[in-house]
């Protein structure tokens, strides 16, 4: 079982950080957490799209409101093992 998470807090420490941010649209973004505001908006860099899992496409930067994003999870680096590592903030439940 684990513990409940600040959302802001969670988002600072994963400010510069490999990340996954899914949207409500089913798009998914596999990027780097340059900001988030007070009001969670999110500012994403290197964002590779991908639309049911098939990649579509590069941005250099997106910008996306809070109440788009169904999830963010954190992607730490592979450990010795090959086991991918991630923690998950599922929006909605704040």
């Amino acid at each position: 079982m684990s513990l409940p998470l600040n959302p802001k807090t969670f988002l600072k420490g994963l400010t510069g950080k490999p990340v996954m941010t899914k949207l409500k649209s089913r798009m998914e973004y596999k990027d780097h957490l340059v900001s988030a505001d007070g009001y969670m908006n999110m500012q994403l860099a290197n964002a590779e799209k991908y639309i049911d899992g098939a990649s579509s496409g590069h941005f250099s930067q997106v910008i996306t409101g809070c109440n788009n994003v169904l999830y963010i999870r954190g992607v730490k680096e592979e450990e010795e093992d090959g086991e991918m590592r991630e923690l998950q903030l599922l929006w909605g439940f704040f």
